[in-house]
Parts: structure tokens; sequence; C-alpha cells
């Protein structure tokens, strides 16, 4: 679920935006009216999308795009004339009055492509240290000389042993030597 935070400076039309986004089957963290609110409800969020217009009570859209987060992204809703000036702000742009649709489709893209995002860097395979693969390998060689094993069989134990555990390679290899040394 992406968090969806909208910032305009008229309250009733955030509300209204926030009431047209949760019956679409978006989640809307908060709705506020200044860019220093939408700022602060970005604290301990990874990402998420803000929806802003031109101008704020204390900043203009492209100050809170500035502020924002990695992993944020703005939708702009404006007139027409300010539009003209946003482009290129790596900033996506509604004009306004809003048709319905084309709000709803582009949120939906918009969330879709963050989600898509944060699973990317999820799935993203950590790096291991040299300390940590030289303990792996001190590991497949103590199971080497201690079993009689390849250096494959050993580092099949190691990793069978790992998804067993429900632990980490490295920490699998730890326990291997610990057991070995007593």
């Amino acid at each position: 679920m992406v968090n969806v935070i909208v910032a305009l400076p008229k309250l009733e039309e955030a509300k209204t935006i926030k009431s047209i986004l949760v019956r679409s089957g978006f989640h809307v963290t908060s709705v506020c009216t200044t860019g220093a609110q939408a700022i602060s409800q970005t604290d301990g969020l990874r990402d998420g999308l803000v929806i802003c217009g031109y101008k704020l009570e204390d900043m203009l859209y492209h100050e809170l795009k500035f502020y924002l987060p990695d992993g944020f992204e703005l939708l702009l809703l404006a007139s027409q004339r300010f539009l003209a000036e946003a482009y290129g702000d790596d900033v996506i742009c509604l004009s306004m009055p809003l048709k319905l649709n084309d709000f709803v489709n582009t949120v939906g893209m918009m969330t879709d492509d963050i989600a898509r995002r944060r699973k990317k860097k999820e799935q993203v395979p950590l790096k291991r240290t040299e300390q940590e693969d030289a303990l792996v390998k001190e590991a497949k060689e103590m199971l080497i000389d201690r079993n009689n094993m390849t250096e494959e069989e050993a580092h099949r134990y190691l990793q069978k042993s790992s998804m067993e555990s429900g632990t980490s390679l490295v920490e699998t290899a730890q326990m291997v030597l610990m057991m070995y040394r007593q």
C-alpha cells in the first residue's frame, strides 16, 4: 500500500480529494494545508505520493518537491497557466478543474510505479562484506576438512541449513564454526 498525502491550500478541497481517493481504494495518510505539514508527514515513511496545489500557505510546489525525501513523487494540481511553468520539474501535472477519471487513473499509475520500485528495491540481494565472505569460506573449509565434503557439498550444506533455520548464510557459518571450535 502506497502512502498518499494531500496538501492543498484550502482544507475543504483537500478533504474532497481525500474522499475521492478513499472511495477509489487509495490509502490517504494525511490531509494538510502547508508544505511543512506535508514534509513532516513523510517522516518515518520510505516512499509515497504527495498531491499538492501550485501554491500552499508557506511554499510553492517546487520548494515542496525539493524538500521531499527520496522515494516520494509529486502530483501537481493547478490551472493551465501555472502548469506551463511546471513542466520539466520532474513533477506529474494535472490541470484544474479535474476530470475525475483522469485524476484517479493518474494517481493509480503513480502509486503502481512507486510500489513497483519498492518491490524492485527489496529484491536486490544484500552484498556481503569481505569479513562475512571470509567467515563463510572458513566454515566451508572446516566442513571439508572434518566431514570429507567437497567445496560444493559444504556450500550446499550451509545453504540448506540456513534456509531450514531461517538464518542468513553468514549466521549459519558462524554457528558451524562455533560448533567445531568447542
